[in-house]
């Protein structure tokens, strides 16, 4: 599958955006985008898998152009792929292997003008692990931004065993991993969370114990209050009054109500590195949406499908079939 580093091509197919707009509007396959090369801290990937996220049809949308790597942007963040080039002060990773990760460190901040819906992408190593041997390049692609995600709030709330969890949204991208984290990694004594009808029992699948209807069911009011509540929908106004006194509330949508708390993800290889027990168990598994795996050529009908905020789990784009 991977081209060795003496036979690598100069050119490359890669899907672009040559200005700010809807994705069915300024999304274009180019066939002639010049290879990045790494530097001394980063690795050359051949892609084989790219997932995406609401993140990147809210840049492509101009949604943070002010703080963007310049136009023409190769959208992406999520990577599993094999390593063709090192850099000459990369130690982790030789040529060969097959890593993951989200290639862009700050979510918001400058992320990387070539972003991983191509044939190559680089990455520093830093933002990368070995991918768990159980997975396909596919649902390894599906991870990275969701799970550190998931797994950086659940930090910020200072979640621990024995305390309970609201989880808004458990059956989105990054809803399906917190319930997983909280049940398997930390050991939660109690999981709520919120989805429409026909998610429900994908809910208790993945370990909620109260799995809330949305559609006909308000959880605030609920008389049970929860240790920590994690909006992954923006409903802070909402989610505030559903935590215990003293709890945590963590949101990483819309706007911030006291005592709610957000963030914007910082990727970390080492974040995957320490779930990777839990993964090579299966504890912990990809959630990908049974309509979302869309071929390269198909790009933007991926997009289009993500964007209709319905997707269970993740949309994942299949580079090299």
């Amino acid at each position: 599958m991977a081209s060795s580093a003496a036979t690598l091509p100069s050119k490359m197919k890669a899907w672009t955006y040559p200005e700010y707009g809807k994705s069915s509007d300024v999304l274009k396959l180019q066939s002639d985008v010049v290879v990045p090369q790494p530097r001394d801290d980063q690795v050359l990937l051949q892609v084989v898998a790219a997932g995406i996220n609401p993140i990147d049809f809210k840049r492509m949308l101009g949604m943070f152009k002010n703080i963007d790597s310049p136009l023409p942007i190769i959208p992406g963040y999520d990577v599993a792929g094999v390593v063709v080039k090192v850099g000459s002060q990369v130690k982790k990773f030789k040529e060969g292997d097959q890593v993951y990760g989200d290639i862009n460190e700050k979510a918001v901040d400058h992320p990387t003008q070539f972003g991983t819906i191509a044939e190559f992408t680089v990455v520093a190593e830093k933002l990368l692990a070995l991918k768990p041997k159980n997975l396909s390049f596919v649902e390894a692609a599906s991870l990275p931004l969701v799970i550190e995600t998931a797994y950086e709030g659940l930090e910020r709330c200072h979640f621990s065993a024995g305390k309970s969890i609201l989880v808004l949204g458990g059956a989105g991208g990054v809803g399906t991993m917190i319930i997983q984290l909280a049940k398997q990694v930390y050991g939660a004594s109690k999981i709520a969370a919120t989805a429409s009808t026909a998610k429900l029992d994908l809910l208790k699948s993945l370990g909620a114990d109260l799995p809330i209807d949305y559609t006909n069911q308000n959880f605030e009011d609920l008389p049970e209050k929860f240790d920590v509540v994690y909006d992954a929908v923006g409903q802070c106004e909402r989610a505030v009054k559903a935590v215990k006194e003293g709890g945590d509330v963590v949101t990483i949508y819309g706007a911030v109500v006291p005592p709610a708390t957000t963030f914007m993800l910082t990727s970390n290889g080492a974040i995957l590195e320490k779930l990777e027990p839990f993964l090579e168990s299966g504890k912990v598994k990809p959630m990908i949406d049974p309509n979302g795996i869309f071929p390269f050529s198909e790009t933007p009908q991926a997009f289009a499908y993500l964007e209709t905020g319905r997707v269970t789990g993740k949309v994942v784009i299949s580079i090299i079939p």
